[in-house]
């Protein structure tokens, strides 16, 4: 294990993401990274501009000789997802990430590591930073809140940006050139209820589903990995209507685009019925376990004794939030058919989540095609009012259309080949890149997204692949040496 990730190749990129990783920056809490890339531009000797928002641009000119080459916009956000195990004492408003490489890898110790999207930071750091690269006009684009509402891609202006060429480094998989992603939906329910008594007659227990792997929403939803508020919920109405369970509270879920790793319900038992709920725990564990071995190893479903608490749900609101729940659709929806291979649509039924009085439902519709979100869309309403809910969806955005034609995509494609001999895979993106909300505000520009190899983003089980990195860097180096001309 090697834990001095600074002194890794290509030195300049390990360093800067070696000091990101020193930096808290969980989404919407990310004003130390801001500070960071703004003193760096400065540092440097470059124009840098911070606009309301946060968003960091950073202007680097030409090299001699390429004055004429296309301007080029190298973006990435400064904001990461917050997972970590259950077991695992974290504060990501404190505390750096603990990243070691092991194995070829780079990984966290028990947390995401925030190389989404910090590799596309620290590769365009270190393009400023460098003084031996070729390359023409090239602007740093860094956004922030990426994760939970692109806020800094909504609110990025027209006009302040003087690139023809957009390049995302958003991507991971390395050896793929990506020219399109979803669009998306925020879902949102409340359910009301009103508190009653907690029943002398009976006990108080404590569910927990834990142990899955869970992961990005758009990226990892076609792996079929376990949902653990659809696992719970699935449980719950058998309880509640073989064995008579009384729900007090529930906790699952965490983030709207990372699956569900865990989910936990406090429940009142009637006396009598203790042994029997019991049985029925350990019967549904092992169908989960049997239904789910090969992508769900470590689940673990166990019930524990609390102490009683106050009150439960009413019973009806209860029942229609189960029903509600066990009745919503999760996972892949639709598959494309128009590029093999690829997630059309798909939901993610990410949070339940009681709190005084109320009970919110989230989760995150991501859809190619914008007709089929809003299918999607209709389809929960439905399911939602007819439990009795209050249902709105919000924080909209657009995918991101393929241009098969687009100049950039071909010198990509030409330099790879020159390269390492192989044409790269040309390829979609069941995930909300920014491209599509900033190509809305600069429809002139031409766009692509590519990265190192990233596995099992949005989840403790993070790692970036660090050959790949080296490969990543030297693609991009050879790409700003190969942009066309004006």
């Amino acid at each position: 294990m090697n834990t001095n990730i600074a002194s890794l190749e290509p030195k300049a990129l390990w360093e800067y993401f070696h000091a990101l990783t020193q930096i808290p920056r969980p989404s919407k809490n990310e004003g130390a990274a801001i500070d960071f890339v703004e003193k760096e531009g400065k540092k440097l000797g470059l124009e840098t501009i911070k606009d309301e928002v946060g968003n960091v641009i950073i202007r680097k000119p030409a090299t001699p000789g390429m004055e004429n080459t296309k301007g080029v916009v190298l973006q990435g956000h400064l904001d990461m997802v917050p997972q970590k195990n259950s077991d695992k004492k974290h504060d990501f408003d404190k505390d750096p990430i603990e990243a070691y490489e092991e194995d070829g890898w780079v990984k966290a110790n028990g947390t995401t590591l925030g190389a989404d999207n910090g590799m596309g930071v620290a590769a365009a750091l270190a393009v400023l930073q460098s003084k031996d690269l070729q390359h023409g006009p090239v602007e740093a684009l860094f956004t922030v809140d990426e994760e939970t509402g692109m806020t800094g891609a909504n609110a990025l202006k027209p006009g302040i940006l003087q690139g023809d060429i957009l390049i995302n480094m958003d991507s991971e998989d390395e050896g793929e050139l990506y020219v399109g992603c979803a669009g998306g939906t925020d879902a949102n329910a409340v359910f009301t209820y009103m508190e009653e008594e907690f029943s002398a007659e009976s006990k108080a227990f404590k569910i927990s589903i834990t142990g899955l792997k869970g992961g990005h929403s758009g990226m990892d939803i076609i792996l079929q990995r376990g949902n653990a508020n659809k696992l719970l919920f699935r449980l719950l109405k058998h309880l509640v209507a073989y064995d008579h369970v009384r729900l007090s509270s529930i906790d699952g879920g965490s983030l709207r685009n990372a699956i569900p790793r865990e989910a936990f319900a406090e429940i009142a038992v009637p006396a009598d019925k203790v042994e029997e709920v019991k049985s029925t725990i350990e019967h549904f564990e092992e169908i989960f376990t049997n239904e789910l071995k090969n992508v769900e190893p470590e689940l673990s479903l166990i019930i524990e004794d609390i102490e009683p608490p106050h009150f439960v749900m009413d019973e009806m609101t209860q029942d229609d939030l189960i029903n509600s729940i066990q009745a919503c659709p999760n996972g892949v929806i639709r598959m494309s058919t128009d590029m093999p291979g690829l997630v059309e649509t798909s939901l993610n039924l990410a949070i339940v989540k009681s709190h005084t009085k109320e009970v919110e439902v989230k989760a995150l519709i991501r859809s190619s095609v914008d007709t089929a979100k809003e299918e999607v869309e209709s389809t929960l309403e439905s399911i939602f009012l007819l439990g009795g809910a209050h249902v709105w969806f919000d924080g909209q955005y657009p995918g991101w259309k393929p241009n098969m034609n687009s100049e950039i995509l071909k010198t990509m494609q030409k330099v790879y080949q020159d390269k390492w001999g192989k044409i790269p895979e040309i390829k979609a993106i069941h995930a909300g890149l920014e491209c599509g909300i900033l190509g809305s505000a600069y429809p002139n520009w031409d766009m692509i997204s590519f990265g190192p190899t990233i596995n099992f983003p949005h989840s403790p089980d993070e790692k970036v692949n660090v050959e790949t990195v080296g490969k990543f860097w030297n693609f991009l180096v050879e790409t700003l040496k190969n942009i066309p001309k004006k």
